[in-house]
């Protein structure tokens, strides 16, 4: 068994590889997408049959340890239950489905093979989540998903629109990411070395004795419920999916029909004990379900194309699932996510033949063709529609077409107020900023002097200077370089303060700039390559496409801002946990600037890789990139 969970995980990866490895040729392409999809569907087969007649058991395997030392470990666990065999089972179904559908649908279009780049790495890192045994592997996975998600979003990377919305997208996951590294972060200090999945219930057998407190209990499961939301599109995130479909049709079905739109329902599932311990938290998780219900299924009614409408019945039906998961009906949660995520999947793709099969129908008889109830007047049921004052109606149905205004709401609380901050950093004067900096470290140093107390006092400057870094370079508009230097100054500060709080944890804080430095100073040789006839001093930079007229160094220039976030292929990705770990067991208050700092850090690494590489080439005019440069 434990060889096959290996094999499921493995099998992916490989198909990536080797269709990276291959050239452009379709039939090459698609010959290996269809074996490695068939092989990972044996495995799974074989696995789930294996599990099934060991009796269904709750089985934990730890392939090895990545990283050890007194106080710390970070094993490669990887966890199976109904759970996991549920979506696991799903994964298997859908993608083989999309990877056949996919070999003829995309058929000539010119992104056939980054599209099955990206649709591998994307069932690579949804194995990973669902076959995790810890928080942290799941989170390596949830970073692989969502990078794919960004990917796929923008697929058609010559239309300013899916650009726009990839990055929407990827804001919000990076934003709810805060949750699930602080949750991540909180899991290490309340249960030490108990925080895997197979024993987070044993944590919860004595109600009178819980392994933390009251407000602790609390404070996680909020975080874990942020994530959720985020990746699920709930309540106040639900605006994002239904702009996630500019991707093609088949990527629109796997993930934000079927299986990825459901992973918020997934990590509900694997941290019941946690958050199912309060009621206060599971009337939470009540109260976003239905919120989300009542919300979307509004919106829907106006929605004026297919995949829209179906993304908003997608999002429904989850909030459904998150009531279910508040009044503890975990078995009937995996019945409807099963259902949903099939039914979704085919809506998906069969909506561009039902679509041209009514336009065909609407020509054949040369009339118009009422194709849903999309007007004002069918906006709700005539029987409802009698009862309600015409007030309330025509607010009703504002407030749908506007889609409850969220987006607004969430830019306003998440969005806008750390742009103004990060635009007043940038528009304060040099000299000032370096008299700021002096001062600051001199009143720390001469309290350390009279007080005799250490240097981790001097990781307070740091922290704030870190997030100011971060924050200049997520409202930076004017230079890439500037902000690739931000990102790195503000990375690089995040290690400082760590050694000052722990000087003894100079080796780990080695390993995160082991990650770090490299990806900065590649990203900086790509930015000098591919920019050394641009000029930013007067205007924002905005699209320039540099991959489809420097697709080699546009590769490396993702690679570098892979590694300069802490994604799970660099070392950076082992040292954000090592510091968030030395920061929970010395002074834990420090692990919610450094989770700032990482994830806007993320933010504005993307947008300078999606400005810089995206696009068309030679297109744009004056008043177009003036509009542009507002996006984010």
């Amino acid at each position: 068994m434990n060889g096959l969970i290996l094999t499921s995980l493995g099998l992916p990866l490989l198909g990536f590889l080797l269709i990276f490895l291959s050239d452009t040729n379709e039939q090459k392409i698609a010959t290996i997408s269809f074996w490695c999809s068939h092989a990972m569907g044996l495995s799974i087969m074989a696995l789930l049959v294996l599990w099934t007649v060991a009796g269904f058991p709750n089985h934990e395997y730890q392939w090895l340890t990545l990283y050890e030392t007194d106080d710390y470990s970070f094993p490669l666990l990887f966890y199976l239950d109904r759970v996991g065999a549920a979506f696991l089972f799903c994964t298997w179904a859908i993608f083989s489905i999309i990877v056949k559908y996919c070999r003829v649908y995309l058929h000539r279009e010119s992104g056939y093979k980054r599209f099955f780049l990206t649709i591998f790495s994307f069932v690579f890192g949804l194995n990973l989540v669902i076959l995790s045994g810890s928080i942290d592997i799941l989170f390596a996975g949830w970073e692989i998903v969502g990078i794919a998600s960004f990917l796929l979003i923008a697929f058609y990377r010559h239309r300013i629109q899916p650009v726009r919305n990839s990055l929407r997208a990827y804001t919000i996951y990076r934003f709810c990411d805060i949750g699930l590294l602080l949750g991540s972060w909180m899991s290490h200090m309340l249960f030490h070395e108990s925080q895997h999945f197979s024993q987070l219930t044993n944590l919860f057998n004595n109600p009178a004795m819980p392994p933390a407190g009251y407000g602790s209990l609390w404070l996680v499961s909020t975080l874990i419920l942020i994530a959720a939301s985020g990746k699920s599109a709930q309540f106040p995130f639900c605006f994002w999916l239904p702009r996630a479909m500019e991707g093609p049709t088949p990527s629109s079905a796997i993930f934000y029909g079927a299986l990825s739109v459901h992973l918020g329902v997934f990590l509900l599932l694997r941290t019941t004990p946690i958050w199912s311990y309060h009621y206060l938290t599971r009337l939470s998780v009540f109260n976003i379900g239905l919120l989300t219900v009542i919300i979307a299924s509004i919106s829907e009614k106006t929605q004026s194309n297919i995949k829209g409408k179906i993304a908003y019945a997608s999002i429904t039906q989850v909030g459904f699932m998150f009531m279910e998961l508040a009044l503890g009906l975990e078995a009937l949660v995996l019945v409807h996510f099963m259902g949903n995520a099939f039914l979704r999947c085919y809506q998906l793709l069969v909506s561009p033949s039902i679509v041209v099969h009514l336009l065909r129908v609407e020509g054949a008889t040369n009339a118009g063709f009422d194709i849903q109830n999309t007007t004002r007047f069918q906006f709700l049921p005539a029987s409802l529609r009698s009862i309600l004052p015409e007030v309330i109606y025509n607010t009703l149905y504002v407030f749908s077409l506007q889609e409850g205004n969220l987006e607004l709401l969430v830019r306003s609380i998440l969005w806008t107020p750390l742009k103004r901050v990060g635009a007043i950093i940038n528009n304060t004067n040099l000299w000032l900023k370096l008299a700021f900096s002096f001062g600051s470290f001199a009143v720390v140093g001469l309290i350390i002097m009279v007080s005799g107390s250490t240097t981790k006092y001097l990781a307070l400057p740091v922290s704030i200077f870190m997030v100011l870094a971060s924050l200049s370079a997520f409202s930076q508009k004017h230079s890439p370089y500037s902000v690739w230097n931000a990102i790195g100054l503000s990375s690089s500060l995040a290690g400082l303060a760590i050694w000052f709080l722990n000087p003894a944890a100079l080796f780990d804080v080695v390993i995160f700039a082991s990650g770090i430095i490299p990806a900065w100073a590649l990203g900086m040789i790509v930015l000098a390559k591919l920019l050394k006839n641009e000029n930013f001093a007067e205007s924002p930079f905005t699209y320039r496409a540099f991959s489809e007229t420097q697709p080699k160094l546009s590769l490396l220039l993702f690679l570098s801002f892979l590694g300069l976030v802490g994604f799970p292929i660099s070392p950076a990705f082992l040292g954000e946990d090592l510091l968030l770990s030395h920061a929970s067991s010395h002074d834990p208050w420090f692990a919610l600037p450094i989770t700032i700092a990482f994830v806007i850090n993320g933010i504005a690494a993307a947008r300078v890789f999606q400005r810089l590489c995206m696009g068309t080439p030679n297109e744009l005019n004056t008043s177009e990139e003036d509009a542009i440069a507002e996006i984010s």
